[in-house]
């Protein structure tokens, strides 16, 4: 460390192209828990039928299958930075001081990357332009993600 408290040999920051790759492991692990969830509502609530905009119960199991993304991402943001697909792809999301990320934080994340895709993915082609390769949500959330697969100090390609 050195006296502003930035460590000496930060590890590298990662590409657009590997937290994409990332970000469809996950949306594969996380499609399967969201159908999971359909079926058993579609059985629960609705006698086997698909839940339509007219069933008064719609409204309310949209916001569940949102309220389980967020909880999905935000449990392994907050317990250890990686997701699944994170862990295969060796990066990891962290404070951008070091450290862990809290649940607001996971929150602001979360919802900023909804936004960055949003605006047509503007929000992570972003990345191309700055220099630490920081996305909006990264930027928003004061977030990084880092790249597990070197050592400090050592750039990653």
């Amino acid at each position: 460390m050195t006296t502003t408290g930035i460590p000496e040999n930060p590890r590298p920051h990662v590409g657009l192209v590997r937290r994409l790759m990332a970000i469809v492991y996950d949306l594969l692990l996380l499609l399967g828990l969201l159908f999971i969830v359909t079926a058993v509502a579609n059985f629960t609530l609705n006698h086997g039928n698909a839940i339509d905009r007219h069933n008064p119960y719609y409204w309310f199991f949209e916001s569940c299958l949102v309220l389980i993304s967020f909880f999905y991402y935000g449990w392994f943001w907050t317990h250890g930075g990686q997701t699944l697909g994170m862990k295969t792809w060796k990066i990891k999301l962290s404070a951008k001081h070091g450290g862990s990320i809290r649940w607001t934080q996971a929150l602001v994340y979360f919802l900023a990357a909804v936004l960055s895709w949003l605006v047509f993915g503007i929000g992570f082609l972003w990345s191309l332009f700055e220099p630490d390769r920081a996305t909006w949500h990264d930027l928003i959330a004061d977030c990084e993600m880092l790249d597990l697969r070197q050592p400090c100090g050592k750039s990653s390609i």
